[in-house]
């Protein structure tokens, strides 16, 4: 039974306060953008007010944190609830085990209209909220179904790293990436896919911009920008790319793009002065140096995320 929630926002208050324009200053061309800018902040501040309304009115016992604040595991609820897009989704992810659900609201969905009437001036594009399986047009409805049981959470796969044997703590629900911190310099490095152990793949050396591992879930993201190929956001396979490979020798082309099973792993070892792993995004990473070894696998919690009817799915 879901009873005890705890309401993670992402904060409306993102930009700094400027000065209202006037005679004798103004912000010449970006001053529209701005606005729209400002904009996006009121209709999601409105969203939170619209969602904390909704709560009010059920039976539960809830408590609203802003994101930033969010620095210990996720203990003793029944139920996350997300509003934001799927960057505070993936947040919350990283503090969660496979107990607790988590459901996502999509705050301020991409108006297809909106993107075209100001394509020639700016981007309008905002979060897909891919994960997130309800707006405020849909929450009291996806929530009603969720305490009346009617809708059940799905279980996705993460990614989870080892760094020289010892296991990081956050497992990646969308991807990671393993590069140097600077974008400018080559990576080195080596891998190989084992299965228990045993080696299945050739060792494969590189010098790329780094690899990028990602999940099901992740495969409609960075992945499938980079060339990837989207997946049934069950599966439990881990898409792998090299990025950009320099003169890859032909044996080892079929091996820089492909698939890893649910008992398999990546072993990689680095060859850079430097590195870093970046864990959904540039916001939870880790430090790597010349001769680490990193071991990549489904091996991890899974995550019951409730999903919109159909997103690639099942």
């Amino acid at each position: 039974m879901l009873r005890r929630v705890l309401l993670l926002l992402k904060p409306f208050n993102v930009y700094p306060p400027r000065p209202k324009p006037s005679g004798l200053l103004h912000f010449g061309p970006n001053s529209k953008v701005l606005s729209y800018l400002d904009d996006r902040c009121k209709v999601h501040e409105e969203a939170i007010k619209f969602c904390q309304n909704v709560l009010r009115r059920k039976s539960l016992d809830w408590e609203p944190v802003m994101r930033n604040y969010l620095t210990q595991p996720i203990r003793d609820v029944d139920l996350v609830i997300t509003v934001g897009g799927d960057g505070t989704l993936l947040k919350a992810s990283h503090f969660l085990d496979e107990t607790i659900p988590i459901l996502g609201v999509n705050s301020d969905p991409t108006r297809i209209e909106e993107v075209e009437r100001f394509s020639n001036e700016f981007d309008a594009t905002r979060s897909t909220g891919y994960l997130c399986a309800a707006t405020v047009e849909n929450f009291e409805q996806v929530l009603d179904e969720m305490l009346e049981s009617r809708k059940e959470p799905s279980k996705l796969s993460r990614i989870s790293i080892s760094l020289n044997g010892s296991k990081l703590s956050a497992f990646a629900l969308n991807d990671i990436l393993v590069a140097h911190p600077c974008p400018a310099t080559v990576s080195r490095f080596s891998f190989r896919i084992k299965s228990n152990d045993q080696n299945i793949s050739n060792l494969v050396n590189c010098r790329s911009s780094g690899f990028r591992v990602s999940t099901a879930a992740g495969s409609t993201a960075a992945m499938l920008s980079a060339g990837g190929f989207p997946m049934p956001i069950l599966s439990r396979d881990l898409q792998y790319m090299v990025r950009e490979p320099i003169l890859p020798r032909q044996i080892d082309a079929p091996l820089l793009h492909g698939l890893v099973k649910p008992n398999q792993s990546i072993e990689a070892t680095w060859y850079s002065k430097e590195g870093t792993i970046y864990i959904d995004g540039s916001h939870v990473f880790c430090s790597m140096q010349h001769g680490d070894t990193i071991e990549i696998s489904s091996n991890a919690p899974m995550l019951k995320v409730y999903l919109s009817q159909n997103p690639l799915t099942q």
